[in-house]
């Protein structure tokens, strides 16, 4: 299956004609793709709002028609979208004509340099060029206008509406300069070609395979809960010190409701309310919060809080403590904070190698608890060779979370031809899956959001496989999965049977009166 690119205007047809993989169609007012499946229609339009300037580019989250106050019988109900997807998308699907891969195509665009806008396009049966209708479609939510979206756009959710702005309300269609905008936006639209040839090359039907379990762990959900009911308890503004959780989605989030976040706790007025993120933090920053009677609410996550007791045991009875983990992450500055005279940082086997102690007879480890689980047990099998006596943890640091993740992320490996896991780039659970995948011999990709994935890895792929790291929202799977939808037909099948009912009571001073 292959996506059809429609042009519905001559100018249009001439702007793309010889610069596509397969060749634009001219097509009457048509529902759906004249040969089935997806389809991207390629064309001009008005923008309807400020801050939308022409040669700016349109991708339509959804289409409708000028004459049905947003919605006829031409727009989709959420009933006419099952399964998996259906309850990805249901929300926003109500009464719309939804482009499921418009995040995707207008993530390609960005990246291409493009100037983009998502938003709805509503289609008029005639060229409006009256600031008071434009001005009536706009207050309705619609971004732009043409003429031949909502007439073309199919009802499975694998249409994508391209739109180049020719006019605005700042520069009217009939105003000066209008021959000019014209001719610019044909040219804004020739140049999305290389685009257009990649979402069509993406373009097919697939298999998408779910590792199980996959995204936040009890730990991430007490420090997101923490934040939350800080809020609704104390009021805004709730001071947090660094990311809560390593995902720039959770934060964004928490910065609409009122959490303020802040590098270190000398930022925070004094006497305000500072939270911990998850990662722990080292003596030091407590004391700070103390000097400025801050009140303090510990996120930090148990089993993290459990590496920091054993380095102070540790270091209490003399040890050097070798501490397996990434220097610059957070988690482990925290860690060596509690003993920094006694902690030594190793990240890899080779690291062990190489590492000197005053006293190889009192030798103990203690690990971050993102690792890759097996590196890990490389370097502590390097270390056991090196410091017979070497004293460690009954049970290794590298909490369920991450283990019950690679190892979910290693049988879907098994059987994708890609691996896509969804987490920010400063999220070391998240980096580790695609890690894990990578060393499964499997192509792995991580990425925050659908909008980052390059269309380009989708070509000729038909079976993938989707996680996402311990911080990342499982909203994101959702939005994933629908995204892949618009670009054909997917089968979503569960991978795996692990099952997490851990839960960790939120710390006292947001539950207790």
């Amino acid at each position: 299956m292959t996506g059809v690119v429609c042009t519905p205007l001559y100018a249009e047809w001439v702007a793309l004609r010889g610069k596509l993989t397969t060749p634009p169609v001219r097509t009457g007012r048509s529902r759906g793709s004249p040969l089935g499946g997806p389809l991207l229609v390629a064309g001009v339009a008005g923008a309807l709002v400020d801050g939308i300037a022409p040669g700016d580019l349109v991708v339509a989250t959804e289409v409708w028609s000028a004459g049905n106050e947003g919605g006829d019988g031409r727009r989709a109900t959420a009933s006419a979208v099952s399964g998996a997807v259906g309850a990805a998308v249901a929300g926003a699907v109500a009464g719309a004509v939804v482009s499921r891969a418009a995040v995707l195509v207008a993530g390609e665009l960005r990246r291409r340099g493009f100037t983009v806008h998502l938003g709805p396009v509503v289609t008029a049966g005639r060229v409006v060029d009256s600031a008071g209708e434009r001005a009536a479609l706009a207050a309705r939510g619609a971004v732009a206008v043409d003429t031949e979206s909502a007439l073309l756009a199919g009802d499975d959710g694998q249409t994508v509406v391209v739109r180049a702005v020719v006019d605005n309300p700042a520069h009217p269609l009939r105003g000066l300069g209008m021959p000019r905008r014209g001719v610019r936006a044909l040219r804004e639209l020739r140049r999305t070609a290389d685009v257009i040839n990649a979402w069509s090359a993406a373009t097919g039907e697939r298999e998408l395979l779910l590792a199980g379990p996959r995204s936040f762990c009890a730990g991430v959900e007490r420090a997101i809960g923490t934040v939350e009911q800080a809020l609704r308890r104390f009021g805004a503004p709730v001071y947090v010190r660094r990311q809560i959780v390593h995902n720039r989605h959770v934060v964004s989030d928490l910065e609409r409701r009122g959490a303020v976040f802040v590098e270190e706790a000398g930022e925070v007025p004094e006497g305000g309310l500072l939270v911990l993120a998850a990662h722990g933090v080292a003596p030091a920053v407590r004391t700070q919060a103390a000097e400025r009677h801050l009140r303090v609410i510990d996120a930090t996550c148990p089993l993290v809080a459990k590496v920091h007791q054993e380095v102070r045991r540790y270091a209490d009875r003399g040890s050097t403590v070798v501490l397996i983990g990434h220097a610059d992450h957070e988690e482990v500055i925290g860690t060596t904070g509690e003993a920094p005279d006694h902690v030594l940082v190793v990240s890899n086997p080779a690291e062990a190698e190489t590492i000197h102690v005053p006293d190889p007879g009192n030798v103990a480890y203690a690990m971050q608890t993102t690792l890759a689980v097996d590196e890990a047990a490389e370097t502590v099998d390097v270390l056991r060779r090196r410091f017979p006596a070497l004293d460690g943890p009954r049970k290794d640091d590298i909490c369920y979370a991450t283990t019950n993740r690679q190892q979910a992320v290693r049988t879907i490996a098994a059987e994708s031809e890609l691996v896509i896991v969804l987490g920010s780039q400063n999220s070391s659970n998240s980096r580790r899956l695609a890690e894990v995948a990578e060393a499964a011999g499997t192509p792995a990709i991580l990425i925050d959001d659908a909008g980052e994935l390059p269309l380009d890895r989708l070509a000729g792929v038909t079976r993938i496989g989707i996680t996402a790291g311990a911080s990342a929202p499982p909203a994101l799977v959702d939005n994933l999965i629908s995204c892949l939808s618009g670009l054909g037909p997917v089968t979503v099948t569960e991978s795996g049977t692990g099952t997490e009912d851990v839960r960790f009571a939120l710390p006292k001073e947001v539950t207790q009166p």
